[in-house]
C-alpha cells in the first residue's frame, strides 16, 4: 500500500465506522443484531436510533474532526482557537456536517461551547474534573496524527493541546496522545503498533511524571477490563484495540458496534486506524458508496494527501 492508500484509508475509515454505528447508539449489547446481520442498513426490525436520519451520515464525531483537519489544513499548525471557532461554527450552523443537520452533541462538548460562546477564555471552557472524561476529544483526534509531520513529543504535546478545547482532565488528553502514536505506529506498519504506541508513549514520561502515573492508573492498568461500548474515553480506546483483532476492517466495525451503546464513536475510534491499517480499498464498497456528504470531504482530504506528498 502507499501512504496515499493508508491516509486515506484512515479518514474514510473514520467516517464509514461512525456511520454504519450511528443507527445502533444507544442500544445495549444485548439489543445489537448478530455480526452478520450488523450492516450500514440495519435490519428492519431494529429499533435504530436516530430516526429521521439517513443511513450513510456520520455524527458529531466525524464532523469534529473534519473541523480538525480543516483548521490543520488552512493554519499549517494546531490552533486551538481556530478549532473551537470551527467546532461552533459547526453546532450552530452544521458546519462540515451532512445536509448541515446536526442531530448528536456529547455533554461535555456542548458545555465548552456554551461557555465559549457566552465570552468565556478558551482555556476556561473545558471540565477538567475526572467526572468530565468522555470521549468527545478522541474521536475527532485522527486527523492531527494524519497531517503531522513532527517528532513523537510534538505530536503527543499537540494532541494535549487539541484535548483540551474541549475535555481539560489528562486522562483524556493522553487518550489522544496515545492514539495519535498508535496511529503513527499503524502508518509505518510497525508488527504490533499498539505495543509499539505504548513503548513510545513511556519513553516520552518516564516513571515519576504526572503522565506515567494517570496512563498507569487509568489507561493502562495490570487487569485491563472487559471492552465497553460506553462513552467513557478509556472504554473507547481500550475498545478499540479490542477490536482491531478481529480482522479485517469490515469485522473491526462490526465488533466495535458490538459492545453496544456509544456505537457510532467506537466504531470511529476503531475504524479510523482499521482504514490506516488496511488500506482505502478494504472499506466495503456497499458502505463507502453510500456514505454522504462526501463532497464535504473530498477536498479536505486531497490538500491533506498533497501535503504528505
Amino acid at each position: 500500500m502507499t501512504i496515499t492508500d493508508k491516509i486515506a484509508g484512515g479518514i474514510w475509515g473514520l467516517l464509514v465506522g461512525d456511520a454504519v454505528g450511528v443507527p445502533y447508539e444507544f442500544a445495549p449489547p444485548q439489543r445489537i443484531p448478530a455480526l452478520s446481520k450488523i450492516d450500514i442498513e440495519p435490519p428492519v426490525d431494529f429499533l435504530r436510533a436516530h430516526l429521521g436520519i439517513p443511513v450513510g451520515t456520520w455524527s458529531d464525531d466525524g464532523s469534529q474532526a473534519l473541523c480538525l483537519l480543516a483548521s490543520l489544513l488552512d493554519h499549517g499548525k494546531l490552533e486551538p482557537r481556530d478549532l473551537m471557532d470551527r467546532i461552533c461554527r459547526w453546532f450552530r450552523d452544521g458546519y462540515l456536517a451532512v445536509d448541515r443537520n446536526v442531530f448528536d452533541v456529547g455533554l461535555q462538548t456542548r458545555s465548552s461551547i456554551g461557555k465559549f460562546l457566552a465570552g468565556k477564555p478558551l482555556s476556561d471552557c473545558a471540565s477538567n474534573g475526572e467526572w468530565s472524561n468522555g470521549n468527545g476529544s478522541l474521536m475527532r483526534v485522527l486527523p492531527l496524527a494524519l497531517w503531522h509531520a513532527g517528532s513523537d513529543e510534538e505530536l503527543v504535546s499537540d494532541a494535549l493541546i487539541q484535548s483540551r478545547v474541549t475535555h481539560g482532565h489528562l486522562r483524556s488528553g493522553l487518550c489522544c496522545s496515545l492514539y495519535c502514536l498508535w496511529a503513527r505506529c499503524t502508518l509505518a506498519e510497525a508488527a504490533h503498533p499498539w505495543n509499539a504506541a505504548m513503548d513510545r508513549f513511556e519513553a516520552l514520561f518516564p516513571q515519576g511524571t504526572a503522565q506515567r502515573a494517570e496512563y498507569e492508573r487509568s489507561i493502562h492498568p495490570r487487569e485491563p477490563d472487559p471492552p465497553k461500548g460506553s462513552g467513557y474515553v478509556v472504554d473507547t480506546l481500550l475498545s478499540s484495540v479490542w477490536a482491531l483483532e478481529a480482522g479485517p476492517y469490515e469485522s473491526v466495525i462490526k465488533a466495535a458496534i458490538s459492545l453496544g451503546q456509544d456505537t457510532d464513536t467506537t466504531a470511529c475510534v476503531a475504524g479510523g486506524i482499521a482504514g490506516i491499517r488496511d488500506g482505502v480499498h478494504a472499506i466495503p464498497k456497499r458502505w463507502l458508496n453510500r456514505l454522504r456528504g462526501q463532497d464535504l470531504v473530498a477536498p479536505l482530504l486531497a490538500a491533506l494527501l498533497q501535503g504528505r506528498a
